[in-house]
């Protein structure tokens, strides 16, 4: 950045000069014109009546200044080329009485004219010049198109290191190599070896990629470049693969240094894939990325971090060995994970004795660090929001509600009593069939309120993390679905069920096809993947599917789906009959609390009966729910 402080101090002494010039004319004026106006005429009216002493005119200048006997002044002006001798002359007045003093005119007159002139002129010009160069030398600026845009932060005062990094162990052990090598390079060049140059930092959303990349910068000590791959490219040719070469020429001058580039995908997109469009400045700008990584000396310690939730569409050659070629892979922490993220982002912020950590983190699966931290402040408001000094345990299971379903509760908003009888039980259904289901996740809370899209909700949380779903689990996971409509079904009758179980039939559908098609969980069709489906990474949304298959097996594959649903239909009312009383004392509680959970809400599922493996109830305490899972898997 340019240094333009001289400038400013400049222009802080023009502002002065300006100001004193003006103090100086104004005072000058105020000088010439402390005396009235006053005509011609009467002036040499008075000079014949031997009224005036003294008159001052100046060479050159028709004004005069006039001084009566009594001592008065007043000014007045030629109206013609004489000189006021003549006049006086000419109207007949006594010289002798009255002294008239003409003096020559200084020689910066017609220069205080000429500068009265300019000023304004070099005053637009010096505020023309002055933004001119604020722009130039501001990070925006606008003429310098080629200049990297990245943000440099020095490494002398980190403020990121990896204590502030919770839930990522092993991608920290990965990275402690990369800080070793920039403190003691002369340590791995001893034993010749040679650490990545890249390395790829790949993860959803979330999970601290970029906090990451800072706190190794932060644990090495060393300057820190940080730019997204989206700044690179513009809609001048040649702009991009520009500011590549300048941000490595930065980087070069600044080694040993880290080099962060978020969402590389932006420009490292696989080329003449035709993926999101051709763009040959994107290209330009890729090919510029891979020859400065390659290009790199041997003795030059840059390192380049990046950072995408996109590898699947990174181009092959920035992914090979001397550019990117080390993966640190992020996933959503596990339960000791959480536990050690939430201690840092609760870390000087005041708690309740009453928060548990594990019970907390035991309820968030499948929660990132950001959904964590975004919990946390989330408490953080309702606890300010409830006028509390502390942050209790209430606060922190409202905002892990509120993070997971969208949303707050929606209080104000009207129900009918018929449509919240009609709530209570399917939401009552969900949790009865959740509950018969032995390999079903654990009934955390039953509510009526509605909250973001949703008028009420049961809240299914798993005992522990999973790193693999079991047909059994799908099984039960179809049943606990299906058991809002079918208790709608029971109660209302077929003629007075309603669309609040639209999603959770599209939910049921969607789950029994990929049974089929995908987990080859069919027991008619066996271990077959049907369909080629091109998908986004970590995201789960389909682009297109490509038919490997005739229409003979796309019918049993209808059939097959529509068997496994009939299948887990058949469960859940079967279990809805056998536990009607559960199913009637659930919704009156519902009515009247709104909200079941803890104690009251597992005194009403400890009388569910569980569903055995061969499809009978097995009554309430008769066998343990581990007793019936192994029954189910023998």
């Amino acid at each position: 950045m340019v240094d333009n402080r001289w400038l400013k101090n400049s222009f802080v002494y023009l502002i002065i000069l300006v100001a004193a010039l003006a103090l100086f004319f104004n005072y000058f004026n105020n000088a010439q014109s402390q005396a009235e106006d006053q005509g011609i005429i009467k002036v040499i009216a008075d000079a014949r009546a031997g009224n005036v002493s003294l008159i001052e005119a100046q060479s050159g200048s028709n004004d005069i200044i006039v001084t009566y006997s009594d001592g008065t002044k007043v000014r007045s002006r030629l109206e013609s080329s004489d000189t006021i001798t003549s006049l006086l002359v000419d109207a007949g007045v006594d010289l002798s009485r009255v002294d008239v003093q003409v003096q020559a005119a200084p020689a910066w007159g017609g220069l205080l004219n000429v500068f009265t002139i300019l000023l304004p002129v070099l005053l637009m010009i010096g505020f023309f010049v002055f933004f001119m160069r604020q722009a130039q030398g501001s990070n925006n600026q606008a003429m310098s198109f080629g200049k990297s845009r990245a943000r440099m932060f020095s490494g002398d005062k980190p403020t990121i290191t990896f204590a502030d990094v919770a839930g990522q162990e092993e991608a920290k052990q990965d990275l402690t190599e990369v800080v070793e090598f920039l403190k003691f390079p002369d340590k791995f060049a001893a034993l010749g070896a040679r650490i990545p140059r890249g390395v790829l930092m790949v993860g959803p959303p979330g999970t601290g990629k970029t906090l990451l990349s800072r706190a190794v910068a932060g644990e090495a000590g060393v300057p820190f470049f940080s730019i997204s791959g989206s700044e690179f490219v513009e809609m001048f040719v040649g702009v991009g693969a520009s500011r590549v070469r300048d941000l490595f020429d930065q980087a070069k001058r600044n080694a040993p240094c880290i080099v962060f580039i978020d969402e590389i995908d932006a420009v490292g997109r696989q080329r003449g894939a035709g993926l999101g469009g051709s763009h040959d400045e994107r290209e330009q700008t890729l090919n510029q990325i891979l020859v400065e990584m390659d290009g790199f000396d041997t003795n030059t310690n840059v390192i380049v971090i990046a950072a995408t939730n996109r590898p699947d569409v990174l181009d092959p050659a920035l992914i090979r060995p001397g550019r990117f070629d080390r993966q640190v892979v992020l996933d959503a922490p596990d339960v000791k994970g959480r536990i050690e993220v939430l201690k840092v982002h609760t870390k000087g912020k005041p708690l309740a004795d009453d928060i548990q950590f594990d019970v907390i983190a035991r309820q968030t699966p499948g929660f990132s660090g950001a959904d964590l931290a975004n919990a946390v402040n989330e408490a953080a408001i309702l606890a300010a929001r409830r006028s509390k000094k502390r942050i209790g345990m209430a606060e922190l299971q409202d905002a892990i509600e509120r993070v997971a379903l969208g949303g707050p509760e929606r209080r104000s908003r009207v129900m009918s009593d018929r449509e919240k009888l009609i709530t209570a039980y399917h939401e009552a259904g969900h949790a009865v069939t959740g509950a018969g289901m032995p390999r079903a996740d654990r009934v955390q809370k039953v509510t009526i309120i509605p909250r973001g899209r949703a008028g009420g909700y049961t809240l299914f949380l798993p005992e522990e993390d999973r790193s693999y779903m079991s047909r059994a689990h799908f099984e039960a996971q179809l049943v606990a679905l299906l058991g809002g409509r079918i208790a709608e079904e029971l109660i209302f009758g077929p003629v007075e069920i309603t669309t609040g179980a639209s999603g959770d039939i599209q939910q049921v559908t969607r789950i029994a096809r990929a049974m089929v098609t995908r987990y080859g969980m069919s027991e008619k069709l066996g271990p077959i993947a049907f369909g080629e489906k091109e998908e986004l990474i970590f995201l789960g949304r389909e682009i297109s599917e490509q038919r490997n298959y005739g229409d003979e097996v796309a019918r049993e594959i209808d059939a097959e789906v529509h068997r496994i649903v009939s299948l887990a239909y058949g469960r859940a009312r079967h279990l809805l009959v056998e536990n009607r009383a559960v199913l009637d004392d659930m919704a009156n509680a519902l009515i009247e609390f709104e909200s079941l959970d803890g104690d009251r809400l597992r005194a009403l599922l400890v009388r569910v009966g569980k569903l055995a493996p061969d499809g009978s109830i097995q009554p309430a305490g008769a066998a343990s729910l581990s007793d019936i899972a192994r029954d189910a898997s023998a």
